[in-house]
C-alpha cells in the first residue's frame, strides 16, 4: 500500500509545473502554426487568378484573334454562354480554401456573364403577333422525312422554312406539307413552304465547299444553291423572306476551327440583305453559329435575332439530342417579334425554331 501512494504521488497533477510547462508548449506550437498559415487574403491565390482570366476572356472575347489561332476567337463565342459553368467550379474551391481573395476575384466573371447573357434568363416574350414564321434543318440523313414533315405541318407556322434539303427527301416534303401550305419554292438545298403567295423568288448564290462535303454518302449529297429570296404576300403588305444555310464549320485536328466555307457565305448573304431595299425582312436558317460570332457580323449587323429579343432562355437548337448552341436563327428588321421559340424535336439533329411577328 505504501508503495502503491509512493507511485500516485509521483504522477504529475493539473496544478503541477510539468503540466503547466506542456500546457504552455502546446499552446505556443498552435500559435506558432496559425501564425505560419496564410491569412483568407493569402490562401487560393490561384483560384483568384483563374476568376480573374474567365472574367477577362469573357469580357475581351471580340480580341481573341482568329486566323493564325485556328479561328480560336469564333470558337470561344460559339461556346460563350457555357463558360459560365467554371463560376460554381471556381466557387466551390473559394469556400473550400476559405480564401478571400477568391470570392473577391469572382465578382468580375459573375458580373461579365450576367451583363452578356442574363437578360436571356427570362421570359421576354409577350402575347399577339400577325405571323408565325417556322424553321429547321431537317438533316440530310433524317430518316423519316415524312414524319418530320408531320410535326411540322402541326407548328401552326404560316411561312416554313426548310434547309439541307436533299434531292430524295424534298418529293416526301412537298407532299407532307402541300396540304398545309399551298405556296412553295425549293432552291437547291433550301425550301420556303407559305400558307400566303409568295413572289419574286430567286437564289442567292453561296455554297459550301468545306473539307468532308465530297465524302458524303450519295444520298447526302447537296445541291449547290443554299439561299433563296423571295417575297410573301401578307395582309399587312409585303415581307421579305431570306432562306439560307450557310457552310459547314469543323473542328478539325489539325488546322483548329475550320470556318472559311460559312465566312464566305456569311459575307454574300450580307451584302444580299444589305442590297434588298423591303423594309421589312425576316431571314430564317441555320447560320453554322452564334449570334455572338464575330464572323457573322455581315448579317448581324443588319438584323436583329428574335429569340434575344423575344425568346425564353438561350434557345439552343444542335444537336437535337442535347442542345449546345444557337445556330439554326430567325432574324429581322422593319417587324416586331412577340415572341421565339424552340420547337420540339421531330427526327432531325437540329430542332426547329419558330418566332410571332408584329408590325
Amino acid at each position: 500500500m505504501a508503495g502503491m501512494n509512493r507511485i500516485v504521488s509521483s504522477a504529475p497533477t493539473a496544478s503541477s509545473p510539468e503540466t503547466r510547462a506542456g500546457a504552455w508548449r502546446a499552446r505556443l506550437h498552435r500559435a506558432k502554426r496559425a501564425a505560419s498559415r496564410p491569412g483568407p487574403w493569402k490562401r487560393g491565390r490561384m483560384l483568384a487568378a483563374s476568376a480573374l482570366l474567365l472574367g477577362l476572356l469573357m469580357l475581351l472575347h471580340a480580341h481573341i484573334p482568329n486566323g493564325w489561332t485556328g479561328n480560336l476567337g469564333s470558337l470561344v463565342e460559339t461556346l460563350l454562354p457555357w463558360f459560365g459553368l467554371f463560376v460554381p467550379v471556381l466557387l466551390a474551391g473559394a469556400l473550400w480554401r476559405r480564401s478571400a481573395v477568391a470570392m473577391v476575384a469572382l465578382l468580375l466573371p459573375v458580373t461579365v456573364w450576367l451583363n452578356l447573357f442574363g437578360g436571356l434568363l427570362g421570359d421576354r416574350s409577350h402575347p399577339g403577333g400577325d405571323l408565325t414564321v417556322a424553321e429547321q434543318n431537317v438533316n440530310a440523313g433524317n430518316p423519316d422525312p415524312a414524319a418530320t414533315a408531320r410535326a411540322l405541318a402541326a407548328s401552326g407556322a404560316s411561312v416554313l422554312a426548310l434547309v439541307e434539303l436533299t434531292p430524295q427527301a424534298t418529293p416526301l416534303y412537298e407532299k407532307g406539307l402541300a396540304k398545309a401550305y399551298p405556296y412553295d419554292t425549293v432552291q437547291g438545298t433550301v425550301g420556303l413552304w407559305s400558307k400566303l403567295p409568295l413572289s419574286d423568288t430567286r437564289p442567292i448564290d453561296i455554297v459550301d465547299y468545306g473539307p468532308l462535303a465530297a465524302t458524303k454518302p450519295a444520298a447526302e449529297k447537296l445541291a449547290a444553291n443554299r439561299a433563296l429570296r423571295t417575297t410573301v404576300a401578307t395582309a399587312h403588305g409585303p415581307l421579305t423572306v431570306f432562306v439560307a444555310h450557310l457552310g459547314s464549320v469543323r473542328l478539325m485536328p489539325r488546322g483548329g476551327f475550320w470556318i472559311a466555307s460559312r465566312d464566305t457565305d456569311a459575307q454574300t448573304l450580307g451584302k444580299a440583305i444589305a442590297a434588298d431595299p423591303s423594309p421589312r425582312v425576316v431571314l430564317l436558317g441555320d447560320l453554322n453559329g452564334t449570334t455572338d460570332d464575330r464572323a457573322l457580323a455581315p448579317v448581324t449587323a443588319l438584323l436583329h435575332s428574335a429569340q434575344d429579343t423575344a425568346g425564353d432562355g438561350f434557345g439552343f437548337t444542335w444537336p437535337a439530342s442535347f442542345p449546345l448552341v444557337r445556330i439554326d436563327q430567325v432574324l429581322f428588321r422593319g417587324v416586331k417579334p412577340d415572341s421565339s421559340r424552340v420547337l420540339p424535336a421531330d427526327g432531325s439533329d437540329h430542332l426547329p425554331v419558330a418566332a410571332t411577328i408584329s408590325w
